[in-house]
């Protein structure tokens, strides 16, 4: 297997990625444009296109903004509202994973900014149905939070006759280099379904069988064209005209707002998904059981091309992080959750091993290469970027220091006295 002389990425990632001459990958270099692109510049089209749907005397909302408990809600929110002083419609899809943490985080978010705020909780037993059918099918527990984080919020703005969504950070900009950022691009149906959904639309899980109808499925569809084309819908990126830190960005909602973070099973990052049980738990052992590598890569790569970490360092995350097993009480958990035993679970996910990467020998699985053996390749001293602060991640006081945090929360209520 192939990985980057600078990061630590394969060449199997699922979104794609290329390496040029000297063996740094596709994600690397668009990744170089952070320091090189006139950001004011890119500040000021952000807020030309602002001022395109900005609507006089309050009549409607200027924008549909998603958000959850985790990620980059809180900055998004603070750039609309605060900075450019839009009035958006916030929504929330309920993953229904959600821990006490990430419930008080939308709580306080919903509260500390003041805005409209609508969230959508699919019936429990129709997203058990999904949720069983997509890991027989790919070995995915996460199908119908990915479809719904990104189908609710352009449902709303069809039916609300919003124009503009405004999402945060493109992923397959920010982690393979799929665009540019000069490229401006867009959130586009295709998109959705060949990387976020993993080409499954929500259509192609109808399965009587599994008892999946056209009920079932109707929340995760996307709106027709016509409907797009009609309300002028468009969703468009502001990591195309931020320079996107994740880790810094939260930092400073910590100062500003009180984001909560938590100390995460597999992953040294205590800042993104801290709202799911199951993110940087089960759903990360499933991603590397497919690709041989989670999401401690992911978050390593991204601090070493900020230049928080040496490529030695990020390998070391891995080696600490990478093989932890899963938690024992989540996975029991998620199974009475969802009604399937453990054994079937396992093969499903056995099933979708890339064999580029997995062996199986005597009826054990084994992982034939990773980052791991190749610290030292030849032209990774030639590729470094040179490290210029420290990676440490905070972990602040819980809000709720004497509840324990361990049973799903389907619905959470929370909001701040002094607000």
């Amino acid at each position: 297997m192939r990985y980057c002389k600078r990061c630590l990425y394969p060449e199997n990632h699922p979104l794609n990625l290329t390496f040029d001459a000297d063996g740094v990958c596709s994600g690397c270099r668009v990744h170089e444009e952070k320091d090189q692109l006139d950001w004011d510049n890119s500040a000021k089209k952000l807020e030309k296109i602002f001022d395109g749907y900005r609507h006089s005397f309050a009549r409607n909302y200027d924008c549909v903004v998603p958000v959850s408990g985790a990620r980059d809600s809180y900055f998004i929110i603070h750039i609309v509202k605060n900075v450019y002083k839009m009035n958006p419609l916030i929504v929330s899809y309920n993953k229904q994973y959600n821990t006490r943490l990430g419930i008080r985080n939308l709580a306080y978010l919903r509260t500390v900014f003041g805005c409209d705020f609508m969230n959508f909780t699919v019936a429990p037993q129709a997203v058990k149905r999904l949720t069983r059918s997509t890991i027989k099918k790919f070995g995915s527990i996460y199908w119908h939070c990915l479809a719904g984080q990104t189908v609710f919020p352009v449902q709303v703005a069809v039916r609300f006759k919003i124009p503009l969504i405004v999402w945060g950070v493109h992923q397959g900009c920010d982690q393979v280099g799929m665009f540019s950022h000069l490229d401006e691009v867009e959130m586009t149906r295709k998109y959705r379904k060949e990387h976020d959904l993993m080409g499954y639309e929500a259509e192609d899980l109808i399965d009587h069988n599994e008892g999946i109808g056209e009920k079932e499925v109707l929340p995760y569809i996307y709106p027709h064209d016509k409907e797009l084309e009609k309300v002028g819908v468009r969703g468009i990126y502001l990591s195309n005209y931020i320079r996107w830190d994740s880790k810094a960005q939260h930092e400073k909602m910590i100062d500003l707002y009180g984001y909560e973070s938590m100390e995460q099973a597999r992953t040294f990052d205590t800042y993104n998904d801290v709202d799911c049980f199951h993110y940087s738990d089960i759903h990360d052992y499933v991603k590397y059981a497919k690709w041989g590598y989670g999401k401690v890569t992911d978050h390593a790569c991204r601090e070493i091309r900020l230049k928080r970490l040496s490529r030695e360092e990020g390998i070391g995350l891995v080696e600490k992080y990478q093989n932890k097993e899963f938690s024992s009480e989540n996975l029991l958990q998620f199974l009475e959750w969802i009604g399937m035993k453990e054994d079937v679970f396992l093969e499903a996910i056995n099933a979708q091993r890339d064999s580029r990467i997995w062996k199986k020998e005597d009826d054990q699985w084994n992982l034939t290469d990773s980052i791991l053996n190749h610290k030292d390749d030849k032209g990774v001293k030639d590729a470094a970027l040179q490290k210029k602060e420290e990676c440490c991640f905070r972990l602040t006081e819980s809000k709720e220091p004497d509840v324990k945090d361990d049973k799903y929360i389907l619905i959470g209520k929370g909001y701040v006295d002094e607000y």
